[in-house]
């Protein structure tokens, strides 16, 4: 392991610092060109389009550069615990990131080279998002991991530090300096990112790559499934191989469907029917490999598969929390506002309050909890963030049933569901990355968080099928019959989808039994 100087036993890291003033200047980066990105494909690249046709579009292209985002985590996880590091995975992505921005601001009217852009700062950001928190937590060891929690809050909160400027700053810098400012900024700040990670090279706590490991989780996965019960022969109870089997054949039947269904969908749901027949199946035969793998390693496999259950219900969460940044932008539009006001601005809200909330909850909510007798735990907050997602998306719907009326209905209305919602993403999306650190075994830690960042990828793939439904006319005959307009209808599905998530998460949270994953002192 390279390791910077010894920290004091039970102080902060000093090299903490740099790694959270790269993370401001990324997320401003990050944010900046994302919050604009919805509004500047109507106003300008989708042009071509007929009007009706452009805010669709627009989410379309929207949501599918935020799979992408949040797909890459699996490349940079992998590459980073397989073969560079974390630290140095971090800084090549970053130039690829940088060089996205540069695409955006040079050719803002050339749909080509603007798409190549996107793809590039998904590969980047992507790329970095599973290593740069997990990296926060190598800088910790069991002497002082009980600042890692304050701290991972402190990442949180520098993130939306970063957000919050950008949301506010980039509609302006579109409006009045065009597109090529407003990509260009973002690109800046990306820039001085990666120079801030460069600064504190000599300090970081680098822990090494994993070797090949005999007994790494693919490992134990495979030989649950291939190995027979015993005494039984070769074609008998394998139950676990045909489930794995199943989710090869549906994976193979939903990139065969790539004409209907587009390759962003059609990958998506490969995905989601690989992992779940290779998961589900190797968990039904997990118990078979013990004997030629160590307990310690199928104790980490099931552990492993059981945080996956966890990942896979907070997806809907993510299906409503990522469309504050196109759905909630468009019904902006159709509300009253002052002419300097750009909707894609009241996306600022969101990261203010998290900036509230975080100290407010830790200061004032959580030990009042703890003094009642009830322990906030990781899995209640997720559980309660869900839930406060889906009564953020109700009260949405209610204000589109308000405007599908022709009644007049200020911005300033959206204040409610920004609340609610930013209450739910403290829940879930602040405790989400070091809940997945301590459950990680060592040598899963950046594959680990790139499973908790493929669950916004699979939210933002519900969101991608919804709004193809909504495009076939029995469909939309169905929700004209409901007497809802489409954009309410799909609203409150979002909000039930999230409610009956929270119920199952809950459900499946209390029969949960965490684990301590740091590494020793």
């Amino acid at each position: 392991m390279s390791a910077a100087p010894s920290t004091a036993r039970g102080r902060l890291p000093r090299q903490i610092p740099f790694i959270i003033g790269n993370e401001g200047c990324e997320r401003f980066s990050f944010y900046g060109m994302r919050n604009i990105l919805t509004p500047f494909l109507i106003t300008s690249l989708l042009l071509h389009l007929p009007e009706a046709q452009r805010p669709g579009a627009a989410k379309d292209v929207f949501h599918s550069f935020v799979i992408g985002v949040y797909f890459f985590p699996l490349l940079g996880g992998w590459l980073a615990d397989r073969f560079f590091g974390k630290y140095h995975t971090v800084l090549w992505m970053s130039l690829v990131y940088c060089l996205g921005h540069l695409c955006l601001a040079l050719f803002e009217h050339d749909p080509t080279g603007f798409y190549i852009g996107l793809g590039l700062i998904a590969l980047g950001a992507g790329g970095i998002k599973p290593l740069v928190a997990s990296f926060v937590g190598d800088q910790f060891d069991s002497a002082n991991k009980h600042l890692a929690k304050p701290v991972f809050d402190a990442f949180y909160w520098i993130i939306n530090f970063g957000s919050f400027f950008a949301s506010l700053l980039a509609p302006m810098f579109l409006r009045h300096f065009g597109a090529a400012v407003a990509f260009g900024i973002p690109g800046a700040l990306m820039l001085a990112a990666t120079f801030v990670l460069w600064l504190g090279r000599h300090r970081y706590v680098m822990v090494p790559p994993s070797p090949p490991d005999p007994d790494a989780f693919s490992r134990v996965l495979r030989t649950a499934l291939l190995s027979q019960a015993p005494r039984q022969g070769p074609a008998q109870a394998r139950p676990g191989l045909w489930l794995a089997g199943a989710g090869v054949l549906a994976a193979v039947a939903a990139l065969a469907m790539t004409p209907a269904l587009g390759v962003v969908i059609a990958l998506c749901l490969a995905i989601v029917a690989l992992i779940g027949g290779v998961g589900g199946g190797a968990w039904l035969q997990l118990e078979r490999a013990r004997g030629r793998h160590p307990d310690a390693a199928v104790d980490g496999a099931r552990n492993v598969l059981r945080v996956l259950v966890i990942f896979a219900l907070t997806t809907p969460f993510f299906s409503l929390f990522d469309q504050k940044a196109s759905t909630w932008v468009l019904q902006g539009n159709a509300m009253a506002a002052p002419a300097w006001f750009h909707p894609a601005q009241m996306q600022a809200l969101n990261p203010l309050l998290v900036m509230l909330l975080i100290p407010f909850n830790n200061l004032v909510l959580f030990p009042l909890l703890r003094r009642r007798g009830s322990e906030p735990t990781a899995l209640r907050k997720m559980t309660a963030g869900i839930a406060f997602a889906g009564l953020a998306w109700i009260v949405v719907g209610g204000y589109q049933l308000l405007l599908d009326d022709g009644q007049a209905l200020s911005i300033v209305w959206q204040v409610l569901p920004y609340l609610l919602l930013t209450f739910g993403e403290v829940l879930v999306s602040a405790t989400g990355p070091e809940f997945a650190y301590s459950q990680a075994p060592a040598s899963m830690k950046g594959v680990m968080m790139s499973f908790w960042y493929l669950a916004t990828t699979i939210g933002n793939l519900w969101v991608l099928i919804a709004n193809a439904a909504v495009r076939d006319q029995a469909v939309t005959g169905h929700i004209a019959s409901t007497g809802l307009s489409v954009d309410a209808f799909q609203m409150f599905f979002f909000a039930a989808f999230a409610l009956l998530a929270a119920l199952a998460f809950g459900a499946y949270a209390r029969r949960y039994c965490e684990v301590d994953n740091y590494r020793a002192a």
